[in-house]
């Protein structure tokens, strides 16, 4: 029921859904602006899409709280706990796990979402998803969430996003003679210049490693 509303107040724009497999495990890789991002796509690609979200979103007490952690499960989000190498490593292996289970799974390469609207460098964890389970990635770019949910406001407001699905990617290791970490580098690259190429962001070269605001 919240897709036809969704569609209705914000008309969003969606380019390329029929780039999405309709089956199988597949990587949607998105840039990330806002806060409501992981809830635009799921909303708007042509079958679920399993985020990984704070498990503080889904301990809140209270009405609101309670709230919170419905709309979460209902848009298929799996809570973790974040902020350690481990729990990093751990999430990683749970979205493994859920792609090998051929479900869609959404990832923002860049970590934290941006702050200043440019296309920060992506993390290799995307690659290595799609090297250990097969999985082809869908580049994603969102356009305008960001003035939905600007940082720091508290309440969402009404403007027209763009949602872009580009061509499925299936980044090939480069082969033994290629380290490891090289080649999740070089299809981490590649991912990150097709999200580029959809969104139009400026791209630099160095990670995002302001925490968004709560």
């Amino acid at each position: 029921m919240a897709a036809p509303l969704v569609r209705l107040v914000y008309r969003p724009v969606v380019e390329g859904r029929e780039n999405v497999p309709h089956s199988g495990p597949v990587i949607l890789a998105a840039n990330h602006l806002s806060f409501i991002d992981s809830v635009v796509i799921p909303l708007v690609a042509p079958r679920p899409v399993a985020f990984l979200a704070k498990a503080e979103y889904f301990r809140k007490r209270g009405v609101k709280g309670r709230m919170t952690a419905a709309a979460f499960a209902a848009l298929g989000a799996v809570p973790v706990e974040r902020g350690t190498h481990r729990a990093a490593k751990d999430s990683l292996e749970l979205a493994r796990r859920i792609l090998s289970d051929g479900k869609a799974f959404g990832i923002y390469p860049e970590g934290s979402r941006s702050r200043d609207g440019r296309l920060y460098r992506g993390r290799t964890g995307v690659a290595w998803l799609a090297f250990s389970t097969g999985a082809p990635v869908v580049p994603v770019a969102l356009v305008g969430t960001d003035r939905i949910q600007p940082v720091g406001a508290r309440l969402p407001r009404i403007r027209r996003i763009t949602v872009r699905f580009g061509e499925p990617l299936r980044p090939a290791s480069p082969g033994p003679s290629v380290p490891a970490a090289q080649a999740r580098r070089m299809a981490t690259d590649e991912i990150m210049s097709a999200i580029q190429a959809l969104s139009g962001q400026e791209a630099i070269g160095c990670y995002n490693d302001i925490a968004p605001a709560a």
